[in-house]
């Protein structure tokens, strides 16, 4: 009887696993897929469970792999939900609750088409799910750890499938095939404290902070690459801590985040990040502080046998062809990239992380229909 990816969804949102709870949810996963001859590992690492599954022999040619995750964020107020954040009420053609969307659902119509592809078509080859509960919080316990524990248990997956959401308002419409890197970096300026009626007699760090963030700001990072659209800089936050209108700090920060495209490197934007600092503290006699967070390079899946797969079993269940984009934030792609050929597709995204998450029912059993096809077409 094939196996129900709306049933088996209901049974991980009631699972309240916010990063780093597991509260279950690998559980339902591990008991379906153990159910159809599939070996499951648990791999713990920093307080974080994950769930290696594999159906077919160790490092097969033919090997493809679904990577997702079970934790969620928090649900915030839940009183400002309609519904309880971890019921999976059904009403209205949809499932409600936290994670719905991102991305248990990505998760039960992976599992439930493994399940039924390697029940009812064995393959020459091997089927592999690697699912994390730690994308929503740090990621360093998560798939990293996944990846590393394959590596040295010899696991490889030769293509993988992330089952994030990606699409923007319909069903089938974009595929992810790459990411933009992400890069934070906190800025601290150093000067000299003293009475704001003497200047003079200081080294005010606002001023040149404030100018050292409007040359960041102002600096167009590029124009676009043939895949990704222009990098962006974002000042997020700038504080003193400064309470007196009479005094001039000694120290101010400011937060920026930068999201690059494939022309640039967190290393060579990190070493242009203080070149800039440089600069600005001989004209200003500061001391400035750069330091610097590297979330994920930015990467490419060049279109080829894996997006073409993709983006024909979408075409063939949704009619529609999906366009093949690097937009949005970072996922676990950024380091399964490291270990094979990745891309992105998953359901539509529109309420993930807000009050009220929920999905359709209907796109619940087509991303399993998907799912299925291109299995079957991998494997044909």
């Amino acid at each position: 009887m094939p196996l129900d990816p709306v049933s088996l969804l209901k049974d991980l949102v009631r699972c309240p696993s916010v990063t780093p709870a597991d509260a279950g949810a690998l559980g339902h996963v591990e008991a379906a897929l153990a159910a159809a001859g599939f070996e499951c590992h648990r791999v713990p690492r920093g307080g974080i469970d994950n769930l290696y599954a594999r159906w077919g022999a160790k490092g097969h040619a033919r090997s493809f792999g679904f990577n997702g995750h079970t934790d969620v964020v928090p649900v915030g107020d839940p009183a400002s939900w309609s519904t309880d954040p971890f019921g999976a009420e059904e009403r209205d053609g949809h499932v409600w609750g936290r994670g719905t969307t991102d991305m248990k659902s990505g998760v039960a119509a992976f599992v439930a088409a493994a399940v039924d592809f390697v029940t009812e078509t064995p393959p020459d080859g091997a089927v592999i799910l690697a699912i994390t509960g730690d994308e929503e919080g740090a990621s360093v316990d998560g798939t990293r750890a996944l990846l590393d524990w394959m590596d040295t248990r010899g696991e490889r997956m030769a293509v993988c499938l992330v089952g994030e959401p990606t699409c923007p308002d319909r069903m089938g419409e974009m595929m992810k095939i790459g990411r933009r890197g992400s890069l934070n970096a906190q800025l601290t300026v150093r000067g000299v404290q003293g009475h704001s009626a003497y200047p003079h007699r200081a080294v005010n760090p606002l001023h040149a902070l404030v100018r050292l963030c409007d040359r960041l700001a102002s600096h167009p990072l590029d124009h676009g690459t043939d895949h990704f659209d222009p990098s962006t800089l974002a000042i997020v936050t700038i504080d003193t801590g400064n309470p007196a209108t009479n005094v001039i700090p000694a120290e101010a920060r400011a937060t920026l985040n930068i999201r690059f495209n494939d022309s640039h490197s967190g290393a060579a934007l990190t070493d242009w990040l203080g070149t800039e600092a440089a600069e600005t503290d001989a004209a200003f006699g500061t001391r400035t502080e750069v330091a610097v967070t590297v979330s994920g390079e930015s990467f490419l899946t060049p279109p080829g046998p894996l997006t073409d797969l993709v983006s024909a079993a979408v075409a063939a269940e949704c009619g529609v062809t999906p366009v093949l984009s690097t937009s949005g934030g970072t996922s676990d792609a950024r380091f399964v990239k490291d270990h094979c050929p990745v891309v992105e597709f998953g359901l539509v995204g529109r309420t993930m992380h807000a009050v009220d998450e929920r999905v359709a029912v209907g796109d619940v059993h087509a991303l399993k229909a998907i799912y299925g096809r291109i299995l079957r077409d991998y494997f044909a």
